[in-house]
């Protein structure tokens, strides 16, 4: 799939303390993204996932802990140039600026800054890299529309195209299936998986539906209240017991009997509503 040479076998951060203005809501929190799997943060709203996510992409600067970059040799994340980290790491966040009157392939190939030299020219793998990327996200037929007539969820999907063209050994993904309808977040969804099991790129994504992370995961990481509650493979952590006391509320799990995936519902006042009425 993606073919750019890559050294980075796991991204890492340990004992991570984070916090806005002088208030810390992440707590000695650690998350390991490995190579070949798909790692999930998971948790209610405000439980510092989004933010332990942005402290492994750089974008947060810890107050303390470290992030390390493992391969032939294990580096300090933090010490790393911008560029360099870029070669390496690469982020989807929730949101970015739609800039007017660009073209999607122009759009996905911002992806490639890091691999130009001083000249735009200065990249021999560029052009096939964005042909890869878009034909990945299914966005190719959309090559020459300015972005800002695109849908939300075609606009997402140029995103991680662009993040895919950086070509990197870990990828990183905030909520990837927002604005996406059914469709598009299965195939998002499935990308993410051939990825880590055809590419062997350590994916570490934020995810609100427990559903999904039970079914892409390899390893789910459950945080609440700024803190890691539990890590693990999905069945082992997305237990009712432990859902139910980081989200407030009773959740239930059983699989489903077609598929054989976890299925994660919560249990609210009119959730046998349909069961009474058929009674």
């Amino acid at each position: 799939m993606l073919t750019t040479g890559r050294t980075a076998t796991a991204l890492r951060g340990a004992d991570l303390d984070l916090g806005y203005h002088g208030v810390q809501v992440v707590h000695a929190a650690g998350a390991c993204i490995r190579a070949g799997q798909v790692t999930a943060l998971v948790g209610p709203n405000g439980s510092g996932k989004s933010t332990l996510l942005r402290a492994l992409a750089r974008l947060h600067r810890p107050d303390r802990g470290e992030i390390v970059l493992d391969g032939d040799t294990s580096v300090d994340a933090l010490a790393l140039t911008r560029r360099e980290f870029a070669r390496r790491v690469t982020l989807l966040t929730q949101s970015r600026p739609v800039p007017t009157g660009v073209s999607v392939h122009d759009v996905v190939g911002f992806g490639r800054y890091p691999h130009r030299g001083r000249f735009r020219g200065d990249d021999p793998e560029g052009p096939a890299a964005v042909e890869r990327a878009m034909a990945l996200t299914r966005v190719a037929d959309l090559a020459d529309r300015p972005v800002d007539e695109l849908s939300g969820g075609q606009l997402q999907r140029v995103w991680l195209a662009c993040c895919l063209a950086q070509d990197t050994a870990v990828l990183l993904l905030d909520e990837p299936t927002n604005h996406l309808d059914l469709r598009y977040q299965v195939e998002i969804l499935d990308l993410v998986r051939d990825l880590a099991d055809e590419s062997g790129i350590a994916v570490g994504v934020v995810l609100h539906d427990l559903d999904q992370a039970a079914a892409v995961a390899d390893e789910v990481v459950v945080l609440a209240g700024g803190r890691v509650r539990a890590v693990g493979p999905p069945a082992a952590v997305l237990t009712p017991e432990l859902l139910t006391e980081a989200y407030g509320i009773q959740v239930a799990v059983d699989r489903d009997p077609v598929t054989g995936l976890l299925r994660i519902r919560p249990v609210g006042r009119h959730t046998n509503r349909h069961k009474k009425e058929s009674a």
